[in-house]
């Protein structure tokens, strides 16, 4: 309510005054709320990432399973659970860039064809989820600003736009490594379960091929083991015939 002073002019109460006056200021932010939004940033968790894949790496460099090709599973660990040992194995260390062909081999060698077959899919899926998982979780948000260069930004289009086919080609041409594929799906705006049956699907193949051959590779003349290099090398050859052809669509694309 406005009072009036002896020149008859109507002022505002004292207390209305500071009112009208106050500033609002923001409260302070703590230092554990400026630290979890740095650690929360896009790059703080790609770096994360980055440091992830270099241990998972250094692991693989040190403990060396390519050595089971020579020199065969512990003979203390049989049965089921040798083979949820080297499924769950294999899954992990394919995060870290191992080569997918050495370990199907090994599978083959190590179990059979059945048994290796079995294992090498489940591996197979569960590096491509882990793979998927991390690099949704902690690179995405990162690395989509930086596709900005035109195959770049087709094959990521491809990905988000058509995943489910675009991932069966992946899997069943070879030639795009398959951390490679699982990274750039993650980055993408693929859905997961897509991913993960295309993967499945396109991944038999070639996981078979693999396999045979690593459980015939002590007759290499034998029909069977003839067979299996054929189906790695024919889907291999058709792959870069394909990739060859594609290229000027892909580079065109906006």
């Amino acid at each position: 309510m406005l009072d009036a002073n002896r020149s008859g002019t109507a002022t505002a109460p004292p207390r209305a005054a500071a009112e009208e006056l106050t500033v609002a200021v923001p409260a302070p932010v703590s230092l554990t709320a400026r630290c979890t939004r740095v650690l929360l940033s896009p790059w703080s968790r790609l770096s994360l990432l980055v440091a992830l894949l270099a241990a998972a790496g250094a692991s693989v460099l040190l403990f060396e399973p390519q050595k089971l090709m020579t020199q065969g599973w512990p003979p203390q660990v049989q049965g089921t659970a040798a083979l949820v040992i080297f499924a769950v194995a294999y899954g992990v260390i394919t995060v870290a860039f191992v080569p997918r062909p050495i370990l199907n081999l090994a599978a083959g060698a190590l179990f059979g064809s059945v048994p290796g077959m079995g294992v090498a899919m489940v591996g197979t899926v569960l590096g491509a989820w882990l793979s998927f998982v991390l690099g949704r979780m902690l690179g995405q948000d990162a690395l989509r600003p930086l596709l900005r260069g035109r195959l770049l930004k087709a094959a990521d289009n491809q990905f988000s736009r058509h995943g489910f086919r675009s991932m069966l080609a992946v899997r069943l041409f070879p030639g795009v490594p398959f951390w490679a594929a699982n990274y750039a799906a993650a980055v993408s705006r693929m859905r997961c379960t897509p991913f993960l049956v295309a993967t499945a699907l396109g991944s038999i193949p070639n996981v078979a091929a693999y396999v045979v051959a690593g459980a015939r590779a002590s007759t290499p003349t034998s029909p069977v083991f003839l067979i299996s290099v054929a189906a790695i090398v024919v889907p291999a050859v058709a792959g870069a015939v394909v990739a060859w052809r594609k290229r000027h669509h892909l580079r065109r694309a906006p």
